[in-house]
């Protein structure tokens, strides 16, 4: 009754932002739906194509929400108590992760479409540009690492509770989303060579997608492998799926996973309202729970990371989303209204270990919680006798969020290496795909297993950080257009603060520990990288404003 409460409250919390501070940030970007968007001004059928906000929305939603706002909360918990780990998440969603993502949609709507970096360039200088670019390939690197390894390891155990000699709850999940990711390239060739209706094969591929969690339970023998060799396999599956074109995988398993998505989402608010589940987990832990990253301040923030805040998101909403929005009134139920669904994904993920007994988690990763709760979730509707089915099926959602990151993220940072150095065509490709996937490889094949919490917090912290670096440049545009800036200024601010002092203790204590070159030594420096060009562009942010408001001062003086 307790976990019910909190989620009719929880709700009822995200619809007052929505409805209430989500329309005043609105206003302040005095949104105008007769005002040509560029999707509508450039419509190339390719890139720029208005679209309605109803598809618009699922597909975004699905871009932003992948792996994070899973295994962020449920880490969180796990050191912190489930209680600062829900606060967080329901303030920061409201106050600062919706407020950044749709101010990122709108400036960028607002800027012809331009990508945060080109924003920044435009505002702050090309080197500020530069600098931006530098930053969102150095977090993406993180990001590649810590599910490469989450993923990895969610493939050896699964729910170990769950295990017999005729069935490997990792495999089972490995079996499942492997042959995912196969359907998805099947259905892209389907829609691309032979184009049939849309309702025919969502008819046929969707239930397909749900039927692989049972396939997974049949067949999860086959693909049992140690957690070194799944790291390396998840590693080369980046590596092709981000050349790949994305009519054969992107699309469509962005389509699939969005079905599995939704019903995920529905099937943790049945189980969490009507399953009579109670909550575990203790509510507050203690401030210091030990070890690098063990102070409430700043690592449980940077622990939910995506949860609440996510500097990927602006990456989306101005690389893809802004040039598909119709008009500039649907960027509010689209940036804000996504990220708050993101946030209710945050939520159901936190309560899949808020239902589990402390002994009952320890040791198990992200992956196997969300699978283990998520069987809670379903099993007044499937039966006790069919919970080992639900929760491969949990599982195996989560790894498709995880997919769904990993080859986007790659493809991303090809595009920036070939930015950085004007590389073009099949060379600069393959430069780009290379020098992406060196950190990763040689952080993930250097550890040891399971040392995904490791990288965790760096990812989150510098993930945080691009956030607080999007919301920097847009407060300068909103300054330069003479509009109020206090709505991301002060979660600027905020964020700015949590996230490099996370970078400050992170760059000491693993360069405490580095001896030669080592794990310890790269996220060390990668550290302090990343505090450098997030210093270097506040510090020209700064420098711009001071300069401005001088010259602004002395026109003044002249003209009296």
């Amino acid at each position: 009754m307790e976990l019910t409460l909190i989620a009719i409250v929880f709700i009822a919390w995200l619809f007052l932002g929505y409805f209430g501070y989500g329309s005043w940030v609105a206003r302040q970007f005095s949104l105008d739906s007769s005002q040509k968007t560029p999707a509508n001004i450039v419509n190339d059928g390719v890139d720029f194509v208005p679209t309605k906000p109803f598809y618009l929305f699922g597909q975004h939603f699905s871009a932003i929400s992948a792996a994070g706002p899973i295994a962020g909360p449920i880490l969180a918990c796990q050191q912190f108590g489930w209680f600062p780990s829900l606060v967080w998440i329901a303030l920061g969603v409201v106050v600062i992760g919706a407020v950044h993502d749709f101010s990122a949609l709108t400036s960028s709507v607002r800027h012809g479409s331009q990508s945060i970096a080109e924003i920044t360039k435009e505002r702050l200088g090309p080197k500020a540009g530069r600098a931006m670019l530098g930053f969102i390939w150095l977090s993406i690197a993180y990001v590649i690492t810590a599910f490469t390894d989450l993923t990895a390891g969610t493939f050896v155990s699964g729910a170990d509770n769950l295990a017999k000699a005729s069935f490997n709850p990792g495999g089972a999940v490995a079996m499942a989303a492997i042959t995912y990711l196969g359907l998805s390239i099947l259905l892209g060739l389907v829609n691309r060579f032979l184009e049939p209706p849309l309702w025919l094969t969502t008819t046929i591929f969707v239930p397909a997608a749900f039927g692989l969690a049972y396939l997974g339970t049949e067949f999860s023998t086959i693909f049992v492998f140690d957690h070194l060799t799944w790291a390396v396999l998840i590693l080369l599956y980046c590596i092709v799926g981000s050349v790949m074109p994305v009519w054969l995988l992107l699309q469509p398993r962005g389509y699939l996973g969005g079905f599995i998505l939704y019903f995920a989402l529905a099937v943790g608010f049945f189980g969490i309202m009507f399953g009579g589940l109670e909550i575990k987990q203790p509510a507050y832990v203690s401030w210091d729970v030990g070890g690098m990253t063990g102070l409430l301040f700043p690592f449980m923030f940077v622990t939910i990371a995506c949860g609440a805040c996510s500097g990927f998101h602006g990456l989306i909403c101005t690389g893809t989303t802004s040039k598909q929005l119709d008009k500039e009134t649907h960027a509010r139920p689209i940036g804000y209204g996504a990220m708050l669904a993101e946030g209710f994904v945050a939520f159901i993920a936190l309560a899949t270990i808020m239902i589990l007994a402390t002994e009952d988690a320890k040791g198990l990763a992200p992956g196997a919680i969300y699978g283990q709760g998520f069987g809670e979730f379903m099993a007044p509707m499937v039966g006790r006798e069919n919970v080992p089915l639900a929760i491969t099926f949990g599982a195996m959602a989560f790894s498709t969020f995880v997919f769904d990151t990993l080859d986007v993220c790659l493809r991303l940072g090809r595009y920036i290496v070939q930015e950085i150095t004007g590389l073009t065509g099949r060379l600069g490709a393959l430069i780009g795909t290379i020098a992406t996937a060196t950190i990763p490889s040689f952080i993930v094949l250097s550890s040891e297993p399971g040392s995904w919490l490791q990288f965790w917090t760096l990812f989150g912290a510098s993930n945080q950080l691009l956030a607080a670096l999007t919301l920097l440049s847009i407060s300068v545009w909103l300054y330069q257009s003479r509009r109020r800036i206090a709505f991301t200024l002060i979660p600027m601010i905020f964020v700015l603060a949590v996230t490099i002092t996370a970078l400050v203790s992170l760059s000491f204590s693993n360069l405490s520990r580095s001896s030669g070159m080592s794990v310890d030594l790269i996220n060390g420096l990668a550290a302090l990288a990343l505090l450098f060009l997030a210093v270097y562009l506040v510090t020209t942010a700064l420098i711009k404003v001071i300069r401005e408001r001088r010259q602004a001062f002395d026109g003044s003086d002249a003209t009296i």
